[in-house]
């Protein structure tokens, strides 16, 4: 994105969750060292790429409402300079994400990103703005290799085409306005915030996403993260 065709963006980042595949263990908070040697916490890194993206102005994050002090001393610790405010999370993703947005306030554009993908890259953050700007909403994506099952009752009922297949990632980027009022419009509960946008008619544009941009819900998933964060 070039700066003069820059408008202001914001960022979401939601780290609300109870992370309840992890054994009792807070994911969010789990150490990890990169090949330097620096170790710091999962969270650290996701709010590392967004502090790091020229395209991104200011950050809200929203956590669980018993770490808003450990997330606020992270913060003060890592110097992350661009983060506005550490709110309290709801009860499901979408209601953290709502209260994220209206937290940051009225901007151009906004990148939701969920706090457990840690291999965010600012390159990333980026094409998902130049994206959006087709039609006001992205989402990071990336193809299906394997082939794709639909099942019924247990069993193979038909194989998908997985040319039109793709895992949905996160940064997710929108109009700032297009999200906030698909959002008060939702009621139902929603996996994504694309899936309300496409629920109201909008195109979501895919952009190719990373196969090393994993979202970490296991003990196995973060010791995948660490092995790649020592070989990058």
């Amino acid at each position: 994105m070039t700066n003069d065709a820059r408008e202001d963006a914001g960022a979401v980042i939601v780290a609300a969750g109870r992370s309840e595949r992890m054994g009792g263990a807070d994911k969010l908070w789990a150490p990890l060292t990169d090949g330097t040697g620096h170790t710091r916490p999962l969270l650290a890194l996701s709010i590392a790429a967004f502090e790091a993206c020229a395209a991104i102005d200011r950050i809200v994050l929203v956590v669980a409402p018993d770490v808003i002090e450990s997330a606020e001393d992270l913060v003060r610790e890592e110097e992350f300079s661009k983060v506005e405010a550490v709110i309290a999370g709801g009860a499901r993703r979408q209601d953290s994400v709502r209260a994220g947005l209206e937290a940051l306030e009225a901007c151009a554009w906004v990148a939701v990103h969920d706090g457990a993908r840690p291999l965010v890259t600012p390159d990333l953050i980026e094409h998902g703005l130049d994206a959006a700007r087709e039609t006001g909403a992205s989402c990071c994506a990336v193809r299906v290799a394997d082939t794709v099952k639909e099942e019924a009752g247990g069993y193979a009922a038909r194989t998908l085409d997985r040319g039109h297949v793709w895992l949905a990632q996160t940064p997710q980027v929108f109009r700032y306005d297009l999200l906030l009022d698909a959002h008060q419009r939702c009621e139902s509960d929603a996996t994504d915030d694309a899936s309300m946008l496409e629920a109201l008619g909008v195109r979501v544009r895919l952009y190719e996403g990373s196969p090393r941009n994993l979202k970490v819900t296991t003990q196995e998933d973060l010791a995948l993260v660490q092995a790649l964060l020592e070989h990058a």
